[in-house]
């Protein structure tokens, strides 16, 4: 892969990265430097690539973070909510309190099940792509998946009351 091509393709994935690990941490300054850290992996690794760019990019990136982990363990910090634009009718502060609720469930929840909700609602993946990015199988992701709504629910639940 040429430079011009790794940096196009970045480009056209560096937002959905950048929120997918800011989702993951909860802590916007430390996905940013997940993401420096998986870019440079990336582009090391670069010569090497075939496939599924994005694919491969978001299971760097993935790995990153939980090297991270393992590196500086502690506990889910709450997950930045993102900006909201502010309306007069009052529905914006009231899906900035949805937002914020449904992040703290997410923060919640087990990292593997928060990174698969993340991949798959938010960023709109499917099971198959998330699977490689896990490096698990797709039956285990879908497992994920229905767990985490269901932790998810109860969170939120419990939040309400």
């Amino acid at each position: 892969m040429t430079r011009e091509r790794f940096i196009s393709e970045v480009r056209q994935c560096q937002g959905q990265l950048r929120r997918f690990l800011a989702s993951l941490c909860g802590d916007s300054a430390l996905a940013d430097d997940i993401a420096q850290e998986a870019l440079v992996r990336a582009y090391v690794s670069s010569g090497s690539f075939t496939g599924n760019f994005k694919a491969w990019l978001f299971r760097i990136a993935y790995n990153s973070f939980i090297d991270n982990l393992r590196r500086v363990p502690s506990p889910a910090a709450p997950i930045d909510a993102p900006e909201v634009m502010h309306l007069d009718d009052g529905t914006a502060s009231d899906s900035a309190f949805a937002q914020e609720e449904l992040q703290r469930a997410l923060s919640r929840i087990p990292e593997k099940e928060r990174t698969a909700i993340v991949l798959h609602y938010f960023e709109d993946l499917p099971v198959k792509e998330i699977a490689s990015i896990m490096q698990a199988p797709a039956g285990t992701v879908k497992y994920y998946l229905s767990v985490g709504r269901d932790h998810i629910k109860q969170q939120m639940s419990h939040e309400g009351h």
